[in-house]
């Protein structure tokens, strides 16, 4: 969860890496650091966000051809100073930088105390890098072989870059469950989390792969694994632009990616969807047609607000297609000891791609002979390369830590992939089939209609603002959405806010209804309208202040509510994809409200790559 970011060149280092870590600070703002490289080593470290380190180090002499950098988020250790990365080894001659966890990091410190070795933090980082010094002085090796046989006794994810100044201009890097991407210039390297922190200098890069080992230098780039044999890098070709990880005038890139909704959905269906000729066209899928359409269940692994996009994926597939679903937290699955049996097939859903539990319980779901379909957003990532096939939602980078538009795309793959199916297996209609492409096709233009809304949602934020806590409702195909609405607002605002069935209501949440709290309803005309109406009705006899997400037209329901926010009709098992738009607003501007970095909420971070 952490950022990193590399460079070694003839620029000047401190520039390229302070530029991405700002791209990356999306991963982790509770503290930063550099290392440089240039004679000795310069190591600058602050808590806090990247703004921070750059005033605490004006007048420094910051001139290197090579450094390292990382934007944390803490696990080991609270943020502070003396936590931040680079950490230094023993010696002062080592740096290293750490995205991940060292699971036996305190048997590996033991064994150094009682060496002699003191430590200046609680990181598992420090012990992982005074570890491998201690092998380096021991065994008299090079940096490289000491970190090979380092990591043969580490047990967790890592990715490190590490600086020697025995070894001028060049970075050692290692990965295992974490991402690490190498951009490949002229006569000069760029190391990061993602491809953000390089865009502007390079469009090729090398996704490494884990227990992968890389010297990097500014006019090579050695690929090993673990066993000391070399591996030829497989270097591909960028195709994001650069105003895709700017704000482009936007006052947050919350906002922006709320606004791209329109597009980004086009995105996704262009190419694949043709409504008037009534075909889906979907490579990464075709090939396991057969296979979906004869499985006995689907299992949709995920978290968050891809486990959210999977609810509403579990109803459409049931319905649809007539295969039992099944949707899990990804956390949970992979501790269990779930029954999966062979031509089971698992659908994984990642905004990022490099979900450390849905990683993890696809490899497991893997190996016991399920088929594994990935749906993700990031292209090479690790959850995409691991699955046999699937989909990609070229929703482009998404650097708000609340997703957004990672949602709405997908749950147009996810439709996608279920009408395809359900067109090959025959368990829908033909009349009913080209209603749904006609209806999809149509999503896009209508998500810009909701979207003129954007200033009355603003001004309903005004409103509620003030609000302690918040109770969202929705039934059928808007429960999922019910539960995202909450989800937004208690990321962004830190409001508490529940989600819950409107049905289950009267279980319990309903004993929270008084005059002063909010209830949201997520109402649109489907075939749950009358009952939800009559949820409704009993949250109003207790006073609780009613604002709904309703369709166009629908007035009785308006004049049952305190506010509404209003959106096009479409088909139910659509709607989802506009129903969530006034909700992710009134959480962005909720926020914005009351003075909260929308973009960088307290205490989370984009890619969850660590437990």
């Amino acid at each position: 969860m952490c950022g990193i970011v590399g460079y070694t060149g003839p620029r000047e280092a401190y520039p390229v890496i302070i530029k991405g870590l700002k791209r990356l600070e999306y991963r982790g703002y509770d503290s930063t650091g550099v290392a440089l490289q240039n004679g000795g080593l310069k190591v600058y470290k602050k808590k806090g966000k990247v703004a921070e380190l750059e005033d605490s180090i004006v007048g420094k002499d910051l001139h290197a051809h090579v450094g390292i950098g990382h934007t944390r988020w803490a696990t080991h250790g609270e943020p502070n100073d003396r936590n931040a990365h680079p950490h230094s080894s023993a010696s002062g001659k080592l740096a290293m930088i750490h995205n991940g966890i060292i699971e036996n990091y305190a048997q590996l410190k033991q064994e150094l105390l009682k060496k002699g070795y003191s430590f200046k933090s609680d990181t598992d980082t420090e012990v992982l890098l005074n570890f491998v010094e201690d092998i380096k002085t021991n065994n008299h090796c090079s940096l490289e072989e000491a970190v090979r046989i380092a990591l043969k006794r580490v047990v967790g994810a890592y990715v490190i870059l590490l600086l020697d100044e025995e070894t001028p201009g060049t970075i050692i890097a290692a990965r295992k469950g974490s991402p690490l991407v190498i951009g490949i210039g002229k006569g000069e390297h760029f190391l990061g989390s993602d491809a953000s922190p390089m865009l502007e200098y390079t469009k090729e890069v090398v996704y490494v792969n884990d227990y992968e080992l890389a010297i990097i230098k500014p006019d090579e780039l050695i690929l090993k694994n673990l066993g000391n044999e070399t591996i030829t890098p497989y270097v591909q070709k960028l195709d994001i632009e650069l105003a895709a990880i700017e704000k482009v005038g936007y006052d947050h890139f919350m906002l922006k990616e709320i606004f791209e909704q329109p597009q980004t959905i086009y995105d996704c269906l262009r190419g694949r969807l043709d409504a008037i000729a009534g075909t889906i066209t979907m490579s990464g899928i075709q090939q396991y047609s057969g296979q979906i359409m004869n499985a006995n269940r689907i299992v949709i692994i995920a978290c968050g607000t891809s486990w959210h996009a999977g609810l509403v994926a579990e109803y459409i597939f049931e319905e649809l297609c007539r295969i039992n679903v099944e949707v899990e937290y990804a956390s949970e699955f992979r501790y269990r000891n779930p029954v999966i049996n062979k031509g089971d097939v698992i659908i994984a859903i990642s905004q990022s791609g490099e979900t450390a539990d849905t990683l993890v319980a696809i490899e497991t779901a893997k190996a016991k002979g399920a088929i594994i379909l990935g749906v993700v957003n990031v292209v090479g990532s690790s959850i995409a390369r691991v699955s046999h096939g699937g989909a990609y939602t070229h929703a482009g980078p998404e650097i708000g830590v609340a997703s957004t538009k990672a949602f709405t795309a997908q749950l147009a793959v996810l439709t996608m992939i279920a009408l395809k199916v359900a067109h090959d297996k025959g368990s829908i209609d033909k009349e009913r089939y080209m209603h749904l492409l006609n209806e999809l096709h149509e999503i896009p233009q209508k998500v810009s209609k909701v979207l003129e809304s954007s200033e009355h949602i603003k001004r309903l934020a005004e409103k509620y603002k003030e609000a302690s806590d918040a109770l969202y409702l929705g039934r059928g195909y808007n429960f999922a959405v019910a539960l995202e609405g909450a989800l937004k607002l208690k990321e962004i605002s830190y409001i508490h806010a529940e989600g819950y069935p409107a049905a289950e209501m009267k279980h319990g949440p309903i004993a929270l209804v008084d005059e002063n709290l909010p209830v949201v309803f997520v109402a649109t005309k489907d075939s749950y309208h009358e009952k939800i109406v009559s949820n409704m009705q009993e949250i109003k006899a207790r006073k609780g202040k009613l604002i709904a997400v309703i369709s166009e037209g629908d007035d009785y329901t308006a004049a049952l509510c305190n506010d509404v926010m209003v959106v096009p009709e479409a088909d139910e098992i659509l709607a989802p994809m506009l129903s969530v738009i006034p909700l992710q607003l009134l959480a962005y501007y909720i926020g914005v409200a009351k003075g909260c970095d929308v973009d960088k909420p307290r205490n989370l971070a984009k890619s969850v790559t660590v437990e």
